[in-house]
């Protein structure tokens, strides 16, 4: 065998068998004795239409040996209990992640994506989340991720999803809470800064969690800190009320000046603010540093948005399990590529090269083989000798 060369290999109907096997030992769809489908039909055809951006419904169409695309449908509708699926996708999101999260402490991004809605007016409203306008609109499609990120790399730890009447507060509690239940070692929380508010402060206080977030210029006094001056740490307070009781959150502010130097075609001095209560931050360029390397969440949701399956369904819980599978994608592409890809070695792992393209296109693939996706269309004449070669 030659130097580095890989003892053995991982195909891509193993891939797509993992991620089957996966779904299937965590969500149960409790099919009749008579059903003349079983589960791993039904994951087939939801994995192949995640992977390549399809609708279960044409996926069934062109395939051959897949269940018709009504009887999945029906199935999905009929077979999952939202408040269920809710429960059981922490678990499964979190499956073989946590092997992989290192024995020091982790940094932890919790953040708000998301997804605009164009369409018309939902049966019930309370399935959407309403929030400030955004590409065009004013609803959408909101989900609350909770992220750890280690070696560069983003781990989803679970996911959320927002409906109308959800707070910024009674988001982070429960991923606050999700956060407890693991047996990691947290060196600091990075929020958006939809999380800035006197509620979710003192929960982060209550929790022991470090963290950084950036501020929003709510009062002329802060307007004015971050208009004038250079970097440096001020002391700032936040009055929320609750049940007719006010009280104040205290904290400190670390200012951090940089010139823009035609940066997005601006000039002059950007000042940057953020609330920070960590041991390891000590300077305001230190804060805006750290706080930057929470940016490459958003690749995750880029990935998560080119990997899950179309539809149109206004079913709350198919729409749930669509993007927990999106999710689940990522995970499994990361846990394979360090688990069985990277060859071990002294030191550092050699990390062999398997984008998420790649990876993508395998488990098409191999959905394709086992649904007996049609390779051919009917043509009305036989094809001339352009067609050969």
């Amino acid at each position: 065998m030659e130097a580095n060369q890989a003892a053995s290999e991982l195909t891509e109907d193993q891939v797509l068998n993992f991620l089957v096997n996966t779904l299937d030992e965590e969500i149960d769809i409790e099919l009749g004795e008579n059903a003349d489908i079983d589960s791993e039909d039904i994951w087939d055809v939801l994995v192949g239409a995640t992977a390549d951006e399809d609708s279960v419904s044409h996926l069934c169409e062109i395939s051959e040996d897949s269940p018709h695309g009504n009887t999945i449908l029906h199935h999905l509708r009929t077979k999952f209990e939202l408040s269920e699926l809710e429960r059981v996708g922490k678990t499964l999101i979190q499956q073989d992640i946590l092997e992989l999260l290192p024995d020091r402490p982790v940094e932890v991004v919790a953040d708000l994506h998301l997804r605009p809605y164009y369409g018309e007016e939902y049966e019930s409203k309370d399935e959407l989340y309403n929030s400030l306008a955004k590409a065009g609109t004013t609803t959408f499609h909101g989900y609350a991720t909770l992220y750890a990120r280690v070696r560069n790399k983003r781990y989803t730890l679970a996911v959320r999803r927002l409906t109308d009447g959800d707070t910024a507060s009674s988001i982070l509690a429960e991923l606050l809470g999700v956060l407890d239940g693991l047996d990691l070692e947290v060196k600091a929380v990075y929020l958006d800064r939809e999380f800035y508010d006197t509620y979710c402060l003192t929960l982060l206080a209550a929790h022991n969690y470090a963290f950084v977030m950036p501020i929003v210029k709510w009062g002329e006094k802060i307007q004015n800190e971050l208009s004038t001056g250079w970097s440096r740490v001020i002391d700032h307070d936040l009055q929320g009320e609750i049940d007719g009781h006010t009280w104040t959150v205290d904290f400190p502010v670390y200012i951090d000046c940089t010139y823009q130097q035609g940066k997005y075609d601006e000039e002059g001095v950007a000042r940057h603010g953020y609330a920070v209560d960590a041991p390891f931050i000590e300077t305001p360029r230190q804060a805006r540093k750290h706080y930057s390397r929470r940016f490459g969440i958003e690749s995750s949701y880029r990935l998560s948005e080119r990997s899950v399956a179309n539809t149109t369904t206004q079913n709350p819980a198919v729409r749930f399990l669509y993007v927990l599978i999106s999710f689940l994608l990522q995970n499994a592409w990361r846990y394979l590529h360090w688990e069985y890809v990277a060859s071990p070695r002294r030191g550092a792992r050699r990390l062999w090269s398997w984008r998420f393209d790649e990876f993508l296109g395998m488990v098409r693939r191999a959905a394709e083989t086992a649904l007996a996706v049609r390779r051919a269309v009917p043509a009305n004449k036989p094809p001339d000798d352009r067609f050969e070669r």
